[in-house]
């Protein structure tokens, strides 16, 4: 019987990722169960406004009387959330873009590069700022800007992966036995460039989490009354001097998060070993 042996530093990064993790889930649960406590996000009560943290409002309430914690919460849901369908988005988009351009070629190649040289041209957040400001204020808008800024990124990775893929044995072998596109795509390609999609969009998750709080910060994605934690960011500045744990709470939830999001990917990228093909 055979023992498998693991170096301290392996012990030490699969011990980070499972508290990572276990940080993530404890965070979920605890978001989504909070539904059902007695505070409203959005109720107001001005008589009660910046009050210190009491068993009644662990966390205070803000300048117009709303519990912290509630927002803070139910931030985690709408913040994440939103963050996950961009990156679904952009995900279900560009894989498939990336598989045909690479594989079929000719003119559909040739138009994409385009484009993606077009978007490469700029970072990500100076174009999803132009978008957002054209399109107007709005979580809606905000995430139809950051999935056209994000799915060229997976596109481009897809294709190329497939450019290296095609030009193996089994490939042609797969050609010659009449195996059609969407076969050979989804049988012998999609194996090959899952790991680099599940890293890209792993490190991607904290990008997306920073690009909708900051848009939000200066009013271009979720309008209060959302409890979203860039918005809640943007409301508490006012009071900064006087209540500076307003501000601190939501940008400490978003530091934290993105955080965790960075770990799982750097644990994701040293699993699938691809260093080199997967840029953070």
């Amino acid at each position: 019987m055979s023992v498998i042996a693991l170096s301290p530093k392996k012990i030490k990064k699969t011990k980070i990722w499972l508290i990572s993790a276990l940080l993530v889930l404890l965070l979920a649960v605890v978001a989504y169960t909070f539904l059902y406590l007695k505070h409203d996000a959005t109720m107001t009560d001005v008589g009660n406004r910046l009050a210190s943290p009491s068993w009644e409002h662990p966390m205070g309430t803000d300048h117009l009387g709303r519990d912290v914690l509630t927002r803070l919460l139910l931030g985690f849901r709408l913040t994440v959330g939103y963050s996950l369908i961009a990156l679904a988005a952009a995900v279900i988009i560009g894989v498939p873009f990336g598989l045909l351009a690479g594989l079929r070629g000719g003119w559909l190649d040739r138009v994409f590069m385009r484009i993606a040289d077009g978007f490469l041209a700029f970072p990500d957040t100076v174009i999803a700022i132009v978008l957002s400001g054209l399109l107007g204020p709005g979580i809606g808008n905000l995430l139809f800007a950051i999935v056209l800024v994000k799915w060229v990124n997976y596109a481009r990775m897809v294709r190329s992966t497939v450019l290296t893929e095609v030009q193996k044995d089994y490939i042609t072998i797969a050609r010659i036995n009449g195996l059609s596109t969407f076969t050979i795509m989804r049988r012998h390609l999609l194996p090959h460039i899952i790991g680099n999609v599940l890293v890209l969009a792993s490190l991607d998750f904290g990008k997306i989490i920073l690009l909708i709080s900051s848009l939000s910060y200066i009013g271009l994605g979720a309008q209060p009354p959302t409890p979203e934690w860039g918005a809640m960011l943007n409301e508490s500045r006012p009071y900064f001097q006087a209540n500076p744990e307003m501000m601190v709470y939501p940008g400490l939830a978003i530091v934290v998060v993105v955080l965790v999001a960075n770990v799982l990917g750097d644990y994701l990228r040293d699993k699938f070993d691809v260093k080199k093909e997967v840029q953070p």
